[in-house]
């Protein structure tokens, strides 16, 4: 890992950017989740209508608690078999989080991930908004090249690094036990 590069990421998103990164399974766009003008520019980007909602990522739990509930013994007991990983909760967040960022929802899907770059990235700037690097109705990106020809000039940065290995994008589950992706 490049520290030059993650030094970039890190003051592309203190400084409201919008960038692309590497994660499990395909490209992602990424922002502070505390940023509405970011990530209503992540939604413009996809073509993503707000209502939807948008995964944040993070490295620890930790840096979860200001934006979902606190959960049960037994909630966390089937999370945590399946983090850090691949895998996306829709947990019950905070009333004062955002509806830009958690869509029409009293919900917000998170994950802890497993990419080291990503949780390098999160380690130094806390959770970030995690969506798909593609325009709506497109094929995610798996290379930096497909994240250009789709987004051209129209990100403050691209961080190099490999994808994870994974064939396909996180899965979604909530804790009723419905898999949702």
């Amino acid at each position: 890992m490049n520290s030059w590069h993650l030094s970039r990421a890190v003051h592309c998103v203190r400084e409201g950017g919008v960038l692309a990164y590497p994660t499990e399974a395909v490209w992602g766009l990424g922002c502070d989740p505390a940023n509405d003008a970011a990530i209503e520019r992540i939604l413009e980007l996809k073509q993503r209508p707000w209502q939807k909602g948008l995964v944040m990522v993070a490295s620890s739990l930790e840096q979860l608690h200001d934006w979902i509930l606190p959960l049960s013994e037994d909630d966390l007991a089937q999370i945590w078999p399946t983090w850090p990983g691949p895998v996306t909760w829709v947990l019950p967040c905070r009333d004062e989080v955002s509806q830009v960022l958690r869509g029409e929802h009293q919900s917000l899907a998170v994950r802890i991930t497993d990419h080291p770059l990503v949780r390098a990235l999160c380690n130094e700037v806390g959770p970030l908004v995690s969506t798909s690097a593609n325009p709506a109705g497109k094929e995610p990106a798996r290379s930096r090249l497909r994240v250009r020809q789709y987004f051209a000039d129209e990100l403050e940065y691209i961080l190099p690094g490999d994808l994870g290995g994974r064939r396909q994008p996180s899965e979604i589950r909530t804790l009723d036990g419905q898999r949702l992706r």
